[in-house]
Formats: structure tokens, C-alpha cells, sequence
């Protein structure tokens, strides 16, 4: 068979053209997928998961390399892979193994375009789970899933208002004015031709603000006719060229972002842009706003409910683990199908605008308790979380490790971001006695001194901050507090030591030492879990501990725990502290590895992701309760309580028990951290004075 060159090359072309075309089909129906990592708390480290047919599934390590890593890191949102490790190095995952022999090349946007042997299709075993070690940097703006969506290819960059009016210009944060979209490098303003109150929801909710209203735009207009009348105003001159105009928006309302609705950039060819129209104006609701209209709307002499979502241990003000409220009880959202609409609807709901990112991964920290919700699916619209639809997350079994986050859109506050690094101070202190809850959106906002309470002169007066991205996170184990408890009367010759470091009540110094009486003691057992984002380090160096030659240790923070016991109405009859004489990793999580060991003057700390255990049998691990008389009382211990150590959340480091003492026994129960229970349930506990629990 003779076949000219032409011929052949053609026909290769023809071939090549084809292929092409039918990887280009196989993508455009390929499946969406979403991944993860976990066996660790560090983000950007761990097991690689697959969220594949709603089920999440491993990766089997035969072919894989760092070109897949590659891959799977840049579609989480990382730059690049640093490293990939074989034969389950993270632990052993669970269900399926979703991917085998896979092959990249390094250029796919997504491990579904690479080479493999098909979902599910495997002889591996979770012995072979990969995992990779991606880098910290994060890729600039990674597209986040809509609803499992494609990607979008419009270019908004950016949203601003301009404001027009005298009082708009004045106001902080701006809610008032012209809508400004930066497109392709240029800012355009929009026409307002058909424009609704679904667009400046979006546009609002990118904005930071939970709502819209409508603006006076009939005043608005009459200034539009005003500068159209004189005939060489800047105005006049640039509405007249298309590159000025974003021609047409469309929005439902429920989009989190402008890329989402139908944006037409320009009109078609010679027909003129914004004929007889004018720039769309929005007026923004904030929150505050925003309540004030709803409480008037509401009917009058209703109750005002308690909030049933909430944001926990994030970096910034709006950023946090999705924490709902059901039956009395604060739980975690799972994260299956978790997307920006969903994202959204909690981040109005808390007064902000609408979600720039849905947070998976438990990637702002692991909660504890129950996990309420699964599944969960919006449509943008709703009120709360709780008018989505969802599935209880008992039933698909997950775990904490895939707890949902969320970071929202907040205002702009006008603040610039100035470092200053340590220095001597300014001669005045100008303001003082600064208490935070934690969520302010500045400093201004939180509570402090109307006249300064400070020596002149700043220097050691003055205040200053270290910053990071991540923190730790400590909390109790209320279950084996409540099951290890029990009464002990110790003689004093064997509680010298603890004399020595104030662990008994001061009666204890009158009393004929060694041999006159015994102290009862209130012993358990704590267990301390770091479930945070980094290691809880003592704040001082090695150099500054102080050796305790009784108890033959170090102390690497003056207090690390304070025990309580208190009365119904919140006075202290017993108290015990604990000095850090040894923080360290006691057991971890598996596959984590231990850090810290007191041993030989070690480093001391608790890893993310283990757990510091104080038995009931060691020192000063106790309330000495001798001058306690008989009754109910509360019992309570925080951890770190002088936040001598940055933690992402300081609201579950106290715990707290119902406490029965009938002058030989002692019975706890209903113990748990500070903030786990609804109010009416934490007002009922301390209100209670009927025992319920078993004796211990």
C-alpha cells in the first residue's frame, strides 16, 4: 500500500485531533471530585483522601509520584508538593480505596484527568494509602466548588462602592453608593438597566454586609441628569464609550460571588452601551442594621432566641469552625458536600457577608462533642443553617477530622495594616484596661477604661503583640474527670512537697507538722488534648524555668490549671492550682508522633494532636476540700487561665461539674467544657440542686 507523505501526515493529524478530542470529552464529563488530608492536625500534611460518589476513599501508592503529588496539592490549594510518602505513613484510612496506579504528568488541574485504573478498581490494601507533604504557601485565589459547578472564566477581579453622598463619604464601612467592578485590570461601572435587589445582595455580601435595601434612586438619578446637561463633563464624555460600562447583571440572590450570576461585559456590536441608563447604587445593610430592621419586623413582645450557629477557633474576625446548636448541645457540620452556598447562608446569619471560602479538612481546628449535621445543602435563600436541607452525621459516620469551616466576606473598616516592631514607647498611654471577647471586628470595639488608667510615660506600660497563622488549642477531658474522681485523707508527712508549693489550703500551715492530722483531698485525673493548630509551648525559655528541689522538677509556667470548688452563687469555698512541672506529649493520636519528654531537662509542650495526662496519684493533682462542709457545690478547672499561651479558642478551657460532698463522699456529674451546653441548659445546671448521677 503506497501512501504519500501528505497523506500520512494528515492522517496523523486527523488522529492527534481526535484524541485530543476525546480526553476533552472525558473531562467534560469527568466526575467531581473534592480531597483532603488527614491522620494529621497539620493541613498541609497527612493521608491523601478522595471524596468520590459521596463517599471518601484513599489513594493506593503503586505508580504514584511527586508529579501526582504535585497535582493533588495544587487542586487543595497549595503551590507545590514537597514530598509523598508510601505505605500508609499517616495511618490507615477507611472504606474504599478509590484510586490505584495513578499517573500525572504534572500539568492536570485534577487527579481525576490523570491516568489510573478506574474508581475503585484495586488490589491494594490500606497498608499501601499514600500521603504527601504539601507546601505551606497557598495559591492565590483557588477556585472553591459552587455546587459542583465548572470553573468560571469571567474575570471579576474586584467590588467597590463609590460613594456619592456627603453623609456616604463620611460613614465607616461605606454602604452607600456607586458599584465599581474591576474588570480585567480597569474599573467599570455598572448599568443599571434592569438591575435588582438580588444583585446588590451579592455584590452587598461580597462587601461583608449581611443585607440590601433599596436606595433613593430617584435622587440619584436627578444628579445623573444634572452632570448629563453640562456638555463636556468628565462623566458625560467616558458613559459614552463601552469600556466604561459593565453592561448587564443578573442574580438570583443566592450566588456567593458576582462570578456566579450572568454578567454581559459589553453589548452587542453597534449598538451603544447603557442606552438612557445610568451607574447601578446599592445601599448595604450591617448587621447591626440589619437586627434593628428584623427586631421591628418581628412581632412584638417575642423572645429574643438564642443564636444557633457560631464560629470557633479562627484566625480572624469571621473565620471559624461551623459549631451549630441542637438539643441543648453545640456540634460540629461534617463537611460532605459542604460548598460556598451553604458556606454563605452561615456567614449571613452571624452578620456577615457571604463566604469567600468553604473550609474542609477540620483545616481551622477539630471540635469535640457531637457532630450535628451532614450533607448539608442550601439554596442560599434560608435564614440559618437550620432551615437547610441535611443528613444526620451519625449516620454516614464521620469524624472529627472532617469538621467544616468557613471564612466570610467582612467589611472594609479603613484600617491600615502598619507593623511596628519593639520599641521604647510614646511619652502618653492613651488608652488602657482593654477586656475582648475575641470577635471584634477592631480594637476600638472592645471594652475598655473611659479615662486612662496608666503611669504616664509608656515604656514597660506599653502594650505590643506577636502574630501567627496558627495556634493551639487545649481542652479538658470532662468524661474521665467526672469517672475518676474520689476522696483520699492523706497524713501530712507525705504531703510535705505540696506544702512546700502551696497545693493545700492555707489552714493546713497551723496545723503540727509532720505528724498532726491529714488533709481530705478531692482527687482525678486530667487529660489534657491539644486539638489546635500548633504545638502549646511554654511562652518563656528553658533558661527562665524554676527547679523545685522538693519535687525535683522544673516549672516552665507558674500556673497552668486552677481547681476550683465553688458554691451556686459563684463563691469559692476550695481551690488547688497546678504549676506546669511537666508538659509533655504523654499519648498522641495515631499516627502522630511525640515531640515533648520532660525527661533530662527536655523541651516541654504538648503536640497538636496529643494529649498530656496528670494522674490522680501525683502531687498537688487535687482540691484540698478539709474546710468544706457538706452540700452541692460546682466544681471547676481552667486551663491556662492567665492565657500566658495564644490558643485559637479560650472559651472551652473551663470545665465544670455538679459536685454532691456529704461529708464522707463525694459524687460528680453533668461534667463539661464552659461553652458546650445552650444557655437555658447552663443556667439549669447551676440552678439544679437534684443529684442525678451515679456514685463514683
Amino acid at each position: 500500500m503506497n501512501v504519500s507523505k501528505s497523506a500520512l501526515c494528515l492522517m496523523i493529524a486527523s488522529l492527534s485531533c481526535l484524541i485530543d478530542l476525546c480526553r476533552l470529552q472525558q473531562r467534560a464529563g469527568a466526575p467531581q471530585i473534592q480531597l483532603r488530608l488527614a491522620g494529621t492536625r497539620v493541613p498541609n500534611e497527612g493521608r491523601l483522601e478522595v471524596l468520590y460518589n459521596g463517599q471518601w476513599g484513599t489513594v493506593c501508592d503503586d505508580d504514584f509520584n511527586i508529579e501526582a503529588a504535585n497535582v493533588a496539592c495544587k487542586q487543595m490549594g497549595y503551590e507545590l508538593a514537597m514530598n509523598w510518602a508510601h505505605s500508609a505513613k499517616y495511618g490507615q484510612g477507611n472504606g474504599p480505596i478509590w484510586m490505584d496506579n495513578v499517573r500525572c504528568s504534572g500539568t492536570e488541574s485534577s487527579l481525576v484527568e490523570c491516568e489510573s485504573n478506574g474508581w475503585g478498581v484495586t488490589d491494594c490494601k490500606h497498608s499501601e494509602d499514600v500521603g504527601i507533604l504539601c507546601s505551606t504557601n497557598r495559591l492565590r485565589a483557588p477556585e472553591q466548588p459552587l455546587m459542583a459547578t465548572a470553573q468560571h472564566t469571567k474575570k471579576i477581579e474586584e467590588v467597590r462602592i463609590k460613594p456619592i453622598l456627603a453623609r456616604a463619604k463620611a460613614s465607616m464601612p461605606v454602604t452607600e453608593g456607586i458599584i465599581e467592578i474591576k474588570h480585567h485590570g480597569r474599573w467599570r461601572q455598572v448599568c443599571d438597566q434592569d438591575w435588582t435587589l438580588n444583585n446588590s445582595r451579592v455584590v452587598c455580601g461580597m462587601l461583608g454586609f449581611p443585607g440590601e435595601i433599596q436606595p433613593n434612586v430617584k435622587f440619584y438619578r436627578k444628579l445623573w441628569n444634572l452632570k448629563m446637561k453640562v456638555p463636556k463633563s468628565r462623566v458625560k464624555m467616558l458613559s459614552q464609550k463601552k469600556m466604561y460600562w459593565i453592561h448587564k447583571v443578573t442574580c438570583s440572590g443566592h450566588e456567593p460571588h458576582l462570578v456566579y450570576c450572568n454578567v454581559l461585559v459589553s453589548p452587542k456590536k453597534l449598538k451603544p452601551a447603557c442606552i438612557n441608563g445610568m451607574h447601578a447604587v446599592v445601599k448595604c445593610l450591617t448587621a447591626t442594621q440589619l437586627a434593628k430592621l428584623n427586631e421591628n419586623n418581628a412581632k412584638k413582645g417575642s423572645k429574643n432566641k438564642e443564636p444557633v450557629v457560631r464560629l470557633r477557633a479562627g484566625p480572624h474576625a469571621g473565620e471559624g469552625r461551623v459549631e451549630v446548636l441542637r438539643n441543648g448541645k453545640w456540634g460540629t457540620v461534617c463537611d460532605d458536600k459542604w460548598n460556598l452556598v451553604s458556606a454563605s447562608v452561615v456567614c449571613r446569619e452571624l452578620g456577615y457577608g457571604s463566604a469567600k471560602e468553604a473550609v474542609f479538612g477540620a483545616q481551622l481546628g477539630q471540635g469535640l462533642g457531637p457532630i450535628h449535621m451532614n450533607e448539608v445543602l442550601c439554596t442560599g435563600r434560608e435564614k440559618s443553617i437550620t432551615e437547610c436541607k441535611f443528613k444526620e452525621a451519625s449516620v454516614a459516620g464521620c469524624q472529627h477530622e472532617e469538621d467544616a469551616a468557613v471564612k466570610c466576606n467582612i467589611p472594609e473598616m479603613g484600617y491600615s495594616r502598619q507593623e511596628t516592631w519593639y520599641w521604647q514607647g510614646a511619652g502618653e498611654v492613651v488608652m488602657s484596661g482593654f477586656q475582648c471577647i475575641g470577635n471584634e471586628m477592631s480594637i476600638l470595639h472592645c471594652r475598655h477604661h473611659s479615662v486612662v488608667h496608666c503611669p504616664r510615660g509608656g515604656g514597660r506600660y506599653s502594650a505590643g503583640v506577636t502574630c501567627t497563622d496558627h495556634a493551639s488549642d487545649l481542652i479538658l477531658n470532662a468524661d474521665l474527670v467526672q469517672e475518676s474522681a474520689y476522696l483520699e485523707d492523706r497524713p501530712l508527712n507525705m504531703l510535705e512537697c505540696a506544702h512546700e508549693e502551696e497545693c493545700l489550703s492555707k489552714s493546713a500551715d497551723d496545723m503540727s507538722w509532720p505528724y498532726g492530722g491529714h488533709r481530705r483531698l478531692l482527687r482525678f485525673t486530667s487529660r489534657i488534648h491539644n486539638i489546635g493548630r500548633a504545638d502549646f509551648v511554654p511562652r518563656n525559655g528553658r533558661h527562665t524555668w524554676v527547679w523545685h528541689e522538693c519535687h525535683r522538677h522544673y516549672h516552665s509556667i507558674e500556673v497552668f490549671t486552677h481547681y476550683d470548688l465553688l458554691t451556686h452563687n459563684g463563691s469559692k469555698v476550695a481551690e488547688g492550682h497546678k504549676a506546669s512541672f511537666c508538659l509533655e506529649d504523654t499519648s498522641c493520636a495515631k499516627g502522630i508522633q511525640k515531640r515533648y519528654e520532660c525527661a533530662n531537662f527536655g523541651e516541654q509542650g504538648i503536640t497538636v494532636g496529643c494529649w498530656d495526662t496528670y494522674r490522680h496519684d501525683i502531687d498537688c493533682q487535687w482540691v484540698d476540700i478539709t474546710d468544706v462542709s457538706p452540700g452541692d457545690y460546682i466544681f471547676q478547672v481552667i486551663i491556662n487561665p492567665k492565657h500566658e499561651v495564644a490558643e485559637s479558642d479560650f472559651q472551652n478551657n473551663m470545665m465544670r461539674c455538679r459536685c454532691k460532698y456529704d461529708g464522707h463522699r463525694i459524687w460528680l456529674h453533668n461534667c463539661h467544657t464552659g461553652d458546650a451546653y445552650s444557655t437555658d441548659l447552663e443556667e439549669k445546671f447551676e440552678n439544679q440542686q437534684r443529684l442525678t448521677s451515679n456514685l463514683v
